[in-house]
């Protein structure tokens, strides 16, 4: 569930990695915030300056599989079906959004609505303030794995091998991207360019508006599990046990 972080004054902080019990699954970022998401089954909000643990927010029955912060609010996906919306600045649980039939796999939350994928093969959108299903977006065959908002766009990977792109305020599905041949582990969106990478160890760049594939990358040897970007480069990280940097216009390996 991925948007480019913005690492702006986040110190240099090494996060005591006992306080959770088990893998960490996710992270975001807001002001002086760093809030992570664990198997443990919790939420853990730090101070990024100084690295010490604040809170502990715990209520999901199962993995907590993606985090995500916006304004005052932390926003968490669990494999127990349901959504958490938390305070930020409190901890207080504020609603627990249910309607998935399987796992959450990935929320984002842009402006006022929450949008979250799920094993069940299904997006939902969300009101962020009132925790309203505004609707349901069907088109996957196999798990949606990350879910990213741009402007007034969804984009969506799959375990189905493809990326959907659909109209936020609509719920239409635009276009379908076909060309990986593992699951979509991941997507980002940054400067008209959707990057995706994928079990079968590549990356690919598409053009937003157009859905035309413009290129692919390789050079990792494992699965590429996540992607972040901004206006110059593409970042991939693989169960090859690395992280890439490339150049998003020539996608040549910096």
């Amino acid at each position: 569930n991925y948007t480019t972080i913005d690492f702006y004054q986040l110190a240099y902080t090494t996060l005591d990695a006992y306080n959770h019990d088990y893998a960490v699954s996710s992270i975001a970022i807001m002001n002086n915030y760093i809030v992570s998401g664990s198997w443990d089954n919790t939420v853990k909000v730090w101070n990024s300056a100084t690295g010490e643990l604040e809170r502990t927010l715990s209520s999901h029955l199962n993995n907590v599989n993606s985090v995500a912060v916006n304004g005052d609010k932390i926003v968490s996906g669990s494999w127990d079906n349901t959504i958490k919306v938390w305070n930020l600045a409190t901890g207080e649980l504020e609603r627990t959004l249910s309607g998935h039939s399987d796992g959450v796999i990935s929320v984002v939350v842009s402006g006022n609505y929450i949008v979250s994928g799920s094993g069940d093969t299904k997006i939902k959108v969300w009101n962020l303030a009132t925790g309203e299903l505004k609707r349901t977006l069907s088109s996957h065959s196999d798990g949606v794995t990350s879910v990213v908002v741009s402007g007034n766009y969804i984009v969506s990977g799959s375990g189905d091998r493809k990326i959907k792109v659909w109209n936020l305020a609509t719920g239409k599905l635009e276009k379908t991207l076909s060309g990986h041949s593992g699951i979509v582990e991941s997507v980002a969106v940054e400067c008209g360019k959707i990057v995706s990478g994928s079990s079968d160890n590549t990356i690919k760049v598409w053009n937003l508006a157009t859905g035309e594939l413009e290129q692919t990358l390789t050079g990792h040897s494992g699965d590429v599990t996540s992607i972040a970007m901004n206006r110059d480069s593409i970042i991939s990280g693989s169960r090859d046990n690395t992280i890439k940097v490339w150049n998003l216009v020539t996608g040549e390996l910096e």
